[in-house]
C-alpha cells in the first residue's frame, strides 16, 4: 500500500483500493496462518489428519450417543419400577380406604344397635311411668280406704260406747 494513513477519514477510493488488496492477499495470509498452524505439514497430510479427527469424532458422537441410550433406557426401567411401586402404594390405600368403610359399616351397625337399645329403655321408661302411676292410685286409693275404715270404725265404738 502506498498510501499514507491519517487520522481524517478514508476516502471511498481509499477503501476499495484496501479492500482489493485484502481480498488479493487472505488467500496467502490464511494459507500461512493454516500451514503455520498444521506445524508445517503440507496440506495433504493436513487434509488426511483432519478426515481422522473427524472419523475420532464421529466415533465419539456414536458412543456418546450409545452411552446416552443406555441412560434413556436406564431411566426407562427406573420410571417402570416407579410406577409399580406407585401402583403397590395406591392398592395398599385402596385396601385401607376398603377397611376404613368396613369400619365405618360396623359403626353404623353398631349405632343402629344404640338406638335400638334407646327405644327399648324408652319403652322400658314409659312402663315404669305407667306402674309409678299404677302404685300412686293404688296408694291413693288405699289410704283413702284405710282412712274410711278407720272412720267407720271409730264412728261405730263412739256409738257402742
Amino acid at each position: 500500500m502506498g498510501v499514507p494513513v491519517t487520522n481524517e477519514r478514508l476516502a471511498d477510493e481509499q477503501l476499495k483500493q484496501l479492500g482489493e488488496y485484502v481480498r488479493a492477499h487472505l488467500g496467502d495470509w490464511m494459507g500461512d496462518w493454516l500451514a503455520d498452524s498444521s506445524l508445517a505439514k503440507p496440506p495433504v497430510v493436513y487434509e488426511v489428519e483432519l478426515r481422522e479427527r473427524m472419523v475420532r469424532l464421529e466415533e465419539e458422537l456414536k458412543n456418546q450417543r450409545e452411552l446416552m441410550k443406555q441412560g434413556f433406557d436406564l431411566m426407562e426401567k427406573r420410571f417402570e419400577q416407579m410406577d409399580k411401586h406407585f401402583e403397590a402404594v395406591n392398592k395398599r390405600f385402596e385396601a385401607v380406604d376398603k377397611r376404613f368403610e368396613d369400619m365405618n359399616k360396623r359403626f353404623e351397625a353398631v349405632d343402629k344397635r344404640f338406638e335400638d337399645v334407646n327405644r327399648r329403655f324408652e319403652t322400658m321408661d314409659k312402663r315404669f311411668d305407667m306402674l309409678t302411676r299404677r302404685i300412686d292410685r293404688f296408694m291413693f286409693w288405699s289410704f283413702g280406704t284405710t282412712m274410711g275404715a278407720a272412720v267407720i270404725v271409730i264412728t261405730v265404738l263412739k256409738m257402742w260406747v
